[in-house]
């Protein structure tokens, strides 16, 4: 059984359902809820995948700080062991980085579910996470 799981989370339906997939799987283990707060067009981080924080973008650290503290809570009233973190740049490439340099014995990612077209169009985080993680990684849908 892994005893550190990493866990993408963004807010969506299906975010929350790969986090509550990961409590109620693996009660035991520490969880990592991490969320990557993604950079704007024409901002560096997005080709960098570089992390921290960036002063005037207020707004989105702020609802980044919504989404993880729901995690820390759902961690209190299921008694897991719920850590967080915070990136900004390209989730997919954070999720990875994270995974490779941290001691993650798993991710658990949620996907949207999309296919053909949308897929092509849209890119899947969930998939480029799978093929590239240096860790097994469980796609929750």
């Amino acid at each position: 059984m892994p005893d550190n799981i990493l866990v993408p989370v963004d807010g969506s339906e299906q975010s929350e359902e790969a986090f509550e997939y990961a409590i109620e799987t693996f009660p035991d283990a520490t969880i990592t809820a991490f969320h990557a707060v993604e950079a704007g067009q024409g901002d560096l981080g997005t080709f960098s995948g570089m992390t921290g924080d960036i002063p005037d973008d207020e707004p989105r650290l702020e609802h980044s700080e919504e989404i993880l503290e729901d995690a820390r809570q759902r961690g209190e009233e299921t008694g897991t062991v719920v850590e967080t973190k915070r990136g900004r740049g390209r989730p997919d490439r954070l999720i990875v980085k994270l995974a490779d340099e941290g001691e993650y014995d798993m991710v658990v990612i949620g996907s949207h579910g999309r296919d053909g077209v949308s897929r092509v169009l849209l890119g899947s985080v969930a998939e480029k996470v799978v093929r590239r993680s240096p860790v097994p990684a469980l796609v929750v849908r």
